[in-house]
């Protein structure tokens, strides 16, 4: 007979198993599973257990493709559906695939909108309890696990595993089409898009098309104009709180990535690798048309619109259009002086 939760009607087998599962939603975390070198706690003893793992850095489990360790056999086998590309879990409205059924469960609240997690602080609901208590960290500002070469702080264990590999250099996935590696599944998800041409997400305003929802939803402050986060320097507004952060190194003078060939420091990874293209001479990306190339995914789509003439941001004050959004604003400046 399954036992059914009140709060997300999740079933479990027996009632001591939903005594348990009950603790994600009241955030009950007793004192017995708590860690003694960093004081975090948990609902259950195992998770306590696995959580130890983070500071002895203990990885028992290795992938057989790829080496990485895992600190759990059933992580290993979930990462393993990476490289073997299956996934069993469908979901009846969208068709879209996942490797385990707890990703399809959460998926499926993306239909029905159901988000039964609420932050007791602003009240954002959150389909997971682990979105949630990552979030939670937002108000309190805790990131617990540091970077050994740069200290910089983060959130999670797996955030801090993906950074570590700008300065490993580890790439472990690998695009079948071009070769290209990458540091994380994600992005080479990411990057087989520029292959395929799939952009899912599309502007309502200008129909521009993006890879991601995240870059829709920083695209579209280009129409409304918004700019949340402040410069506590120079007061210069930002749409991202992430470009705030890359814009404050430029007051504080920080250039945490330095080239290993002529020792330029870098803000950004992603900057440092743009820089050594110019070592190297690698023009990954090369517009079809004339066939002239570029280090940038962003570089060639702004090139291509020389063939085929589009200028997607006019002027609303004398219609004059433009192929980036930088010129508009700069154009902008002639008429509010």
């Amino acid at each position: 007979m399954p036992y059914t939760c009140n709060v997300c009607s999740k079933s479990v087998r027996t009632p001591s198993a939903l005594q348990i599962h009950q603790r994600v939603h009241t955030g009950e975390k007793p004192y017995i599973h708590m860690c003694k070198i960093c004081s975090k706690g948990f609902s259950q003893a195992a998770h306590l257990k696995h959580h130890k793992m983070i500071h002895t850095g203990e990885k028992p489990y290795t992938c057989q493709v790829c080496y990485k360790g895992f600190a759990l056999a059933v992580t290993l086998k979930q990462h393993e559906m990476i490289h073997t590309g299956e996934k069993p879990y469908t979901c009846k409205v969208c068709s879209k695939k996942f490797t385990h059924g707890s990703n399809l469960r959460t998926h499926k609240m993306i239909h029905t909108g159901e988000k039964p997690y609420t932050c007791k602080v602003c009240s954002k609901g959150f389909s997971k309890a682990a979105n949630l208590r990552q979030h939670e960290i937002i108000h309190t500002g805790e990131k617990p696990y540091t970077c050994k070469v740069c200290s910089k702080g983060f959130t999670r264990a797996a955030f801090l595993e993906c950074h570590e590999r700008i300065h490993t250099g580890e790439k472990p996935f690998t695009c079948k089409v071009c070769s290209k590696g990458f540091s994380q599944p994600s992005s080479l998800k990411r990057h087989e898009m520029i292959h395929t041409g799939e952009k899912p997400y599309t502007c309502e305003v200008c129909s521009k098309g993006f890879t991601q929802a995240a870059h829709l939803q920083q695209h579209g402050i280009i129409h409304t104009g918004e700019k949340a986060y402040t410069c506590k320097v120079c007061s210069k507004g930002f749409t991202l709180n992430s470009s705030l952060k890359r814009h404050e190194m430029i007051h504080t003078g920080e250039k945490p990535y330095p080239c290993k060939v002529c020792s330029k420091g870098f803000s950004q990874p992603l900057s440092l690798k743009r820089h050594e293209m110019i070592h190297t001479g690698k023009k990954p990306y090369t517009c079809k048309v004339c066939s002239k190339g570029f280090t940038q995914t962003s570089s060639l789509k702004h090139h291509e619109m020389i063939h085929t003439g589009e200028k997607p941001y006019p002027c609303k004050v004398c219609s004059k259009e433009f192929t980036q959004s930088s010129n508009l604003r700069k154009h902008a400046r002639i008429h509010t002086g």
